[in-house]
């Protein structure tokens, strides 16, 4: 990544349709003021990721695993660093890793015998469903259900360095699938 002559002003160097929607989400990501490797600010989350049926989190397999997922198949993430409480709440840690939320006072629901459900305040007041009191999240760079691309990424936002793993149904995170974490500063390989 070259460095950018201004903050909106983002250039990455990948090939084909990855690099649009990159370029995509890096220049909405630098359209907020701030910290972050991205230049993002802490405030709402914009990017969050609503259920669109009334099962917030189900079980899929996925890269191997068995993984907790959105009601639509997209496998759900959870870092290193947070336990009990959010961190990645700028805008730019928002584009890549979207919080899976609930709408007001509704407490999350979940099928394939996963308990262990709670919800935890974001900064900007919503509630963030949390998976044995770690914040879950999807990752930007999974195209579509099952995929595990953010499995064992390393980045960091407004001075937290993350490390993210696919949450597996005994609620550790998972490495045995690779991920994208060689070959890129922000621990997102050279395809997306």
């Amino acid at each position: 990544m070259r460095t950018p002559t201004n903050r909106r002003s983002i250039a990455i160097r990948a090939g084909g349709a990855a690099a649009v929607a990159t370029a995509g989400l890096l220049a909405l990501a630098a359209c907020s003021s701030g910290g972050g490797i991205y230049g993002g600010s802490s405030g709402a989350s914009s990017g969050a990721s609503t259920p669109s049926s009334s099962t917030t989190v189900a079980v899929r397999s996925a890269g191997g695993m068995h993984v907790l997922t959105t009601s639509s198949g997209r496998t759900l993430y959870s870092s290193s660093q947070e336990d009990g409480t959010v961190l990645c709440t700028s805008g730019a840690c928002n584009a890549i890793w979207a919080p899976l939320t609930v709408s007001g006072g509704h407490m999350p629901t979940a099928s394939g015998g996963v308990t262990h459900l709670t919800t935890l305040a974001r900064p900007d007041g919503t509630r963030q469903v949390a998976f044995d009191g770690r914040p879950l999240y999807t990752f930007s760079f999974d195209h579509g259900a099952g995929q595990v691309n953010g499995n064992g990424a390393h980045d960091s936002f407004d001075g937290t360095s993350f490390t993210w793993h696919a949450v597996t149904t005994t609620g550790s995170g998972s490495t045995s699938a690779s991920g994208s974490s060689a070959g890129s500063s922000h621990g997102y390989g050279a395809g997306y």
